[in-house]
C-alpha cells in the first residue's frame, strides 16, 4: 500500500506524496490568510506522522500530533482570537515576545534532545530536537498571526532540507525547499497586509479627530 516508487527520478511513497500535496496547499492558504488552511494542516500532519515514524524521525513524528492540536487552536484564533472575539489581524511581536520565543526554543531543544537521546533509537537527536522546538515556536506564532512566524519557518526549513536529504526523504526535502520560497512569499505578503492595516488605522484615527 505504501511501497516506495520512483516519481520523476525521485524515490517516494504514496503517503509521502499525499502529505506533500496537502502541505503545499496548507502553506498557500496560510499566505492568503484563509482559515481553511488549518483543516489541511490537520490532515497533512496526520499523514506525515506516519511517514516520519517509518524514517525514525520521532521528534518530527511527535511534532505532527502537536501540530494537530495547535491547528485546532489556531483555527479558533484566526476566527475568534481578536478583540471582541473577532478574527485576528497580522501583527508583530514585542521585544518581550521575541525574548520569550528564543527562551522557549532553547528550552524545547534541551528537553527534546534529552528525551530523543535517552528514550529513542534516532541517529539525529540534536538536529531533530532543535528543528522540532523551532517548528513549535513557528506554529504558535502562525496561530497568533505574528509576522515573525515566517522568519522562523525560513530558518527551520533551510535546515530541514539537509536533514531530509540525509534521511533519504527526497520528496520531502524538495517540499521544504519549496517551503523556503513560500515562507519568503508569506513574509512579503503579510508585510504588505501589516502596512495596509497601519495605513487604514491611521486614516480612521485622522477621521475621528476631524
Amino acid at each position: 500500500m505504501n511501497d516506495p516508487f520512483s516519481l520523476f527520478g525521485l524515490t517516494t511513497t504514496p503517503l509521502e506524496l499525499i502529505s506533500f500535496v496537502l502541505s503545499v496547499a496548507t502553506v498557500a492558504l496560510n499566505i492568503r490568510q484563509v482559515h481553511w488552511a488549518w483543516l489541511f494542516a490537520i490532515v497533512s500532519s496526520a499523514t506525515y506522522a506516519v511517514v516520519f515514524f517509518h524514517s525514525r524521525l520521532y521528534g518530527d513524528m511527535g511534532l505532527q500530533f502537536v501540530f494537530i492540536g495547535t491547528a485546532i487552536w489556531g483555527w479558533q484564533q484566526w476566527l475568534r482570537g481578536g478583540a471582541m472575539h473577532r478574527g485576528l489581524s497580522v501583527s508583530r511581536l514585542t521585544s518581550a515576545g521575541r525574548a520569550w520565543c528564543v527562551a522557549a526554543w532553547l528550552a524545547g531543544f534541551l528537553l527534546l534532545s534529552f528525551f530523543l537521546r535517552t528514550y529513542t533509537d534516532t541517529d539525529v537527536p540534536y538536529i531533530d530536537a532543535f528543528l522540532t522546538a523551532g517548528s513549535l515556536v513557528g506554529q504558535v506564532l502562525l496561530a497568533r498571526k505574528k509576522i515573525e512566524n515566517w522568519q522562523v519557518w525560513i530558518a527551520v526549513d533551510v535546515l530541514y532540507v539537509g536533514l531530509y536529504l540525509y534521511k533519504q526523504l527526497t520528496l520531502t526535502a524538495l517540499l521544504y525547499t519549496l517551503f523556503i520560497l513560500l515562507a519568503w512569499m508569506g513574509l512579503r505578503t503579510w508585510q504588505r497586509a501589516l502596512r495596509a492595516d497601519a495605513a487604514s488605522n491611521a486614516g480612521m484615527d485622522h477621521a475621528a479627530r476631524l
